[in-house]
């Protein structure tokens, strides 16, 4: 039996596709307990095929699956479906399942409205989806009757057999990273607080299960060996049990894992310690959804935070040399031009080096959106619409699209305006044993700088100067590669050659090897006259094009044409080669 496992296309486009680019974890780990049952198994990322009905045909033509299940959540679900109706256009015998937030919120929905959806797996799916594989496989439809987590259509009625009791040890289920590579991985299932515009409440139930920290960084061990060094720890909350996390980060050092990542906090469930764990084992970001300045909107929102919770975590984070990224809801209700007002003097208390603002959503599953029906004015048939969702302020006849819009307006504009102060105003804890990390942290936050996100945007003032200013913060702390390379490179930019020189010249000898470092210096020389300066620069990397271009240019440059000529003719076969 052949079975897809399909991360649909969103219904929007993204500016970053990052955002949605990447197939969510619970795939893996189906696919991964379907392969250690014998079944054959792919998973096919379709994130970017919305506008290739002709890929997607050859594809589904060539696995010719017997089985398709497709993870949905609401911006892609307009994608699966689109994508259920070719694959059923194609193949009538095959049975498609969807699985995943929205389906588990939208289960009668989908089955009432979208006949080439034969099953949706409710909740947490891995050994619903499997004892279904097995009941479709035997053509056991009385079987199907009484599989938990299975919702489906029987004649006329639409039957949901209810949930599935939740894997109570998640170290049980096959460990997707020997089968797959990803970069999004996750310690937890679920979260304990109760955020009304947040679908995990009801998803999870406010329960939370971990996995062993042997568990995780084996995972995280088996990704590196396959090349993987950058990772999102994509829990809701990473740090709830602070003893499990503390272990995973001895557990990254003694295994020697060298990897970077992000993870996601709560600004209660942090402290110095867990912190400074973090910051060792290789935790360059943490983000915590704060939400609102107006302790009110928080209340609304039934974010359970304090105002010192929220500056202590901002403070803290800072110091131990973590990007502290802040998430922002606008448009809630009762917002005003005081409560956006309370939200940027929190901002400029807490100093985020990242903020994300969003518009207050709904979202199926999440308490507002309950509340909406509650009060009949809304049902699930707005769904129906080709819309990823709804703004709240649709429903609230104190705001207006062109209000909310001036809010998120005045927001992003002050916080840029801002920006460059918050940058030069990071204070990091003076120890010596976080020094080389502290370099490497703001050598980093000047690049943004500097080459970077904030480098494309034009409200942000004064960029170059705070990137300046941080690499040579950094390089106070410690030999930093990024920041030798820099802040050569902005002296380039100024035309400042010999300042640029020294600086390469210091880090060169630091970094001995690196390419980068003697390609800059080289062309610093080069724009000074220091002909043979450059070719000594250049010529340690004889097989690098930029460098041998840079040979004939130096050649050319002090008249001796046979040279020009021999590293022309090199670099004409390293291009062919």
């Amino acid at each position: 039996m052949k079975i897809l496992l399909v991360y649909p296309y969103c219904l929007e486009e993204r500016y970053y596709e990052e955002n949605v680019s990447a197939v969510p974890i619970g795939l893996y780990y189906l696919g991964a307990l379907l392969i250690e049952n014998r079944y054959d198994v792919e998973i096919l990322n379709f994130f970017d095929a919305k506008n290739d009905r002709a890929k997607i045909e050859s594809v589904f033509k060539e696995k010719q699956a017997d089985v398709i299940g497709f993870s949905v959540f609401n911006a892609n679900r307009w994608g699966a479906i689109e994508l259920a109706e070719i694959a059923k256009g194609m193949n009538p015998n095959c049975t498609i399942v969807f699985g995943g937030v929205s389906a588990t919120f939208l289960w009668e929905h989908f089955l009432a409205h979208f006949p080439e959806i034969d099953f949706v797996v409710c909740g947490e799916g891995e050994y619903s989806f499997l004892d279904l594989v097995r009941a479709i496989e035997q053509n056991d439809r009385d079987r199907v009757k009484i599989i938990p987590g299975i919702a489906f259509r029987d004649k006329d009625a639409i039957i949901n057999n209810g949930l599935a009791e939740p894997v109570a040890n998640l170290d049980d289920l096959p460990n997707p990273a020997k089968y797959f590579s990803y970069q999004y991985v996750t310690l937890t299932r679920g979260c304990p607080a109760d955020c009304n515009f947040c679908g995990s409440p009801q998803f999870w139930r406010r329960k939370v299960r971990w996995h062993s920290a042997d568990y995780f960084v084996t995972q995280l061990e088996l990704l590196h060996a396959k090349g993987i060094s950058f990772f999102y720890f994509s829990d809701d909350t990473f740090t709830l049990k602070r003893s499990v996390v503390v272990d995973i980060c001895r557990k990254i050092l003694d295994r020697g894992l060298g990897i970077a990542w992000y993870a996601i906090a709560r600004v209660d469930q942090i402290d110095e310690e867990v912190l400074a764990w973090m910051r060792k084992a290789g935790c360059i970001q943490v983000s915590y959804g704060v939400e609102s300045g107006s302790e009110t909107i928080r209340k609304l929102l039934n974010k359970q935070i304090s105002r010192e919770q929220i500056k202590r975590a901002f403070s803290l984070t800072s110091a131990f040399g973590i990007l502290a990224r802040a998430y922002f809801i606008y448009g809630c209700p009762g917002e005003c031009e005081e409560t956006i007002q309370a939200t940027l003097e929190l901002i400029h208390e807490i100093k985020p080096l990242s903020v994300i603002f969003y518009v207050l959503r709904l979202f199926p599953g999440t308490a507002f959106y309950y509340g909406l029906k509650e009060r009949q004015a809304i049902t699930d048939d707005v769904w129906l619409e080709k819309v990823e969702d709804i703004p709240y302020y649709r429903y609230d006849p104190n705001l207006s699209e062109q209000q909310v819009t001036r809010f998120g307006e005045q927001l992003r504009l002050s916080y840029y305006q801002a920006l460059p102060t918050f940058a030069r105003s990071v204070k990091l804890r003076d120890s010596k044993e976080l020094y080389p990390l502290h370099a490497e942290f703001l050598s980093r936050l000047a690049m943004t700088f500097s080459h970077g996100d904030y480098a494309q945007i034009d409200a942000i003032p004064d960029k170059e100067q705070v990137a300046l200013a941080l690499y040579g913060s950094s390089l106070r702390y410690y030999p930093d590669h990024r920041a030798f390379l820099g802040l050569g490179i902005l002296k380039q930019k100024n035309r400042e050659y010999k300042q640029s020189a020294e600086i390469l010249e210091e880090g060169v000898k630091w970094f001995p090897n690196s390419e980068m470092l003697h390609m800059c210096l080289g062309f610093s020389y080069l724009n000074l006259a220091a002909y043979d300066k450059a070719i000594a620069a250049f010529s340690k990397f004889p097989d690098s094009r930029e460098a041998v271009l840079n040979l004939a240019r130096c050649y050319q440059a002090i008249g001796d044409r046979e040279k020009e000529k021999h590293y022309l003719q090199k670099l004409q076969s390293l291009s062919s080669g």
